[in-house]
């Protein structure tokens, strides 16, 4: 059985930006639709591109969560 990653609650430091897997997981969400958002440009958030990896804005999850959960 694999074993589940837990993240700490966003918010409770000072990071602007989470990666991927730390994204999806507050979204409940699978990594691979955030990449899918990412690449079609189609989804509710949009990542900023760091030396060719998603970096994703905790302001931008917050407010995600804050209106009812992601499309």
């Amino acid at each position: 059985m694999p074993s589940v990653t837990q993240f700490p609650p966003l918010g409770h430091d000072n990071r602007t930006m989470v990666g991927t897997q730390e994204a999806a997981y507050h979204l409940d969400r699978e990594a691979h639709t955030l990449r899918k958002w990412a690449c079609y440009e189609n989804g509710p958030l949009r990542p900023v591109r760091i030396n060719g990896r998603l970096g994703w804005r905790v302001a931008d999850i917050l407010r995600i969560l804050s209106e009812g959960g992601a499309a």
